[in-house]
């Protein structure tokens, strides 16, 4: 029998609302030592079940998230290889991508199915240059439908490959742009209705970067897999022979897992040299965020986020990633005494053992105050009334935005190209608490006004496409579509997503 979460019992029982990750209240102690993964309804008395007498916040976030297990290190990470374009130029580029299924010793000597792209899992990484015209040639070699969405990049409508861009499997299409933006670091997946997450939990996602001049000037780490270095987490459960089975996990309210994969390697562990190092971190997770810091508690760099670099570099001791957030950090190892220190959680779960290689330690050269960028919200943007009010509710089957699922013949918004709107995002707090939402819009790069009336942290300056808001959070923010179409915007916690979270805007 498929297991059922205490989370979408309640939903089954018709009490809507919102599990909370930021409320400990005292049902999370009454119901300690109970495995509520694993759960059914079979010979449970449901009239005995107190809920409370409605006076108190119930808190079953924690129930429902799967506790991470701590890497053993046992494997050196390895990072996705770059994609040799099909032909280039000075001006231009090409390449092919292909969704395929295949497997892959996820765990030594045992082969586990999954899905990736141009390989048998995950993706290559895809570099493009600003200025450059991009040609893709997209082929659906798995079994069921997909689509080739790219998280961050703007792009006509009808090349960002949301649900409305299905193919078939056998089936392939080209599409074509001209990359406009700075450098950044953003990412591809799948986005068909009802399947992302499970395509995502298989495998389907891939890093793409854009370079750019000024880029290549910045005296920062940028030789990839040296000390230019990707980091793609995603929380997986594997069944007792190392399967991914998504339908035995799949949470409605968000899949978590208890093993943690980086770059799709179990048990990692990172040898490098004692220099400065650059990590591009992905959350490529279904629903976990990430709040990391490593265990000696030293300071680090945020020069960037998920649309490209800050103005200058965010100090800080530790850093949030919600599902398809980025954010890319300069960390001076030859500053560390002994020979290894670790990525952890806020749980201080390891994430990552990170091992020095017996070399000499370089000369600190970095500029720490550097400016890399020039961004800035415009008095007359701040100014400016909110045009557009999302409304993020609910949970498990029962996500809405505004109070409405999706529904792929309806528009819920439209806004002029090139034209500047604020948008106000507010995360809707209940009576049983809330979740975290990070809402998302294809197609386009913002910037955050503000939260709660309050300036943004440094670490949100920078261009975004995903923001995350708590329970009872609202922010504002300065929206521009660069091009025209029909795009999607939505909770990025992928079963949000598959249960209709999402709505769509026509940039006219």
């Amino acid at each position: 029998m498929k297991k059922i979460t205490l989370a979408s019992m309640i939903v089954s029982l018709g009490l809507l609302g919102a599990c909370s990750q930021e409320d400990h209240s005292s049902s999370d102690h009454d119901m300690k030592g109970m495995d509520h993964s694993s759960m059914n309804m079979e010979g449970m008395d449901h009239s005995s079940m107190d809920m409370g007498d409605g006076n108190s916040t119930m808190d079953m976030s924690h129930e429902t998230i799967t506790k991470l297990k701590s890497s053993l290190g046992n494997h050196e990470l390895s990072f996705p290889k770059v994609l040799k374009p099909d032909d280039k130029d000075s001006n231009s580029i090409s390449y092919t991508v292909r969704a395929q299924q295949g497997t892959t010793e996820i765990f030594d000597g045992i082969k586990t199915n999954t899905y990736g792209y141009n390989g048998n899992f995950l993706g290559p990484v895809i570099r493009v240059e600003k200025g450059m015209k991009v040609t893709i040639h997209l082929v659906n070699d798995l079994k069921e439908d997909t689509t080739f969405h790219w998280h961050g990049l703007e792009i006509p409508g009808n090349e960002d490959g949301g649900p409305h861009k299905v193919l078939k499997p056998g089936q392939s299409e080209t599409i074509q742009f001209t990359v406009k933006q700075e450098a950044a670091t953003l990412w591809f997946h799948p986005h068909p209705m009802h399947e992302t997450g499970k395509q995502v939990f298989k495998g389907l996602a891939g890093l793409l970067y854009i370079d750019d001049k000024n880029s290549e000037t910045l005296n920062i780490p940028k030789t990839y897999g040296v000390d230019d270095l990707p980091i793609i987490l995603q929380d997986r459960t594997f069944t007792d022979d190392q399967q991914l089975d998504y339908d035995h996990t799949m949470n409605e309210d968000g899949t978590t897992g208890d093993t943690l994969l980086i770059n799709g390697v179990v048990d990692p562990k990172l040898t490098v040299d004692r220099k400065k190092v650059r990590l591009r971190i992905l959350n490529g997770s279904n629903m976990r965020s990430y709040t990391l810091h490593f265990n000696n508690h030293m300071a680090f760099q945020q020069i960037a986020g998920d649309g490209g670099f800050l103005n200058k570099p965010d100090t800080t001791q530790s850093i949030e990633v919600a599902p398809a957030e980025r954010a890319e950090v300069i960390v001076d190892f030859t500053k560390v005494k002994g020979n290894e220190v670790k990525l952890v959680t806020e749980d201080n779960v390891t994430v990552l053992p990170i091992h020095f290689k017996e070399s000499k330690a370089e000369p600190n050269t970095a500029k720490a105050m550097e400016t890399f960028n020039h961004l800035k919200v415009l008095d007359e943007v701040k100014n400016k009334k909110v045009t557009k009010t999302v409304k993020l509710a609910g949970m498990g089957k029962n996500v809405t935005i505004n109070d409405k699922k999706f529904d792929k013949n309806r528009i819920d918004f439209t806004q002029k190209q090139n034209e500047t709107e604020v948008w106000e995002i507010e995360n809707v707090k209940d009576s049983m608490g809330g979740m975290n939402h990070p809402f998302h819009i294809h197609g386009t790069q913002f910037q955050v006004i503000s939260i709660d009336g309050k300036e943004p942290p440094k670490s949100l300056s920078g261009l975004k496409d995903t923001i995350s808001l708590k329970p009872g959070q609202k922010a504002k923010i300065a929206v521009k579509f660069q091009h025209k179409g029909v795009y999607m915007y939505h909770c990025h916690i992928l079963e949000h997503e598959d249960n209709g979270m999402m709505g769509q805007i026509k940039v006219y």
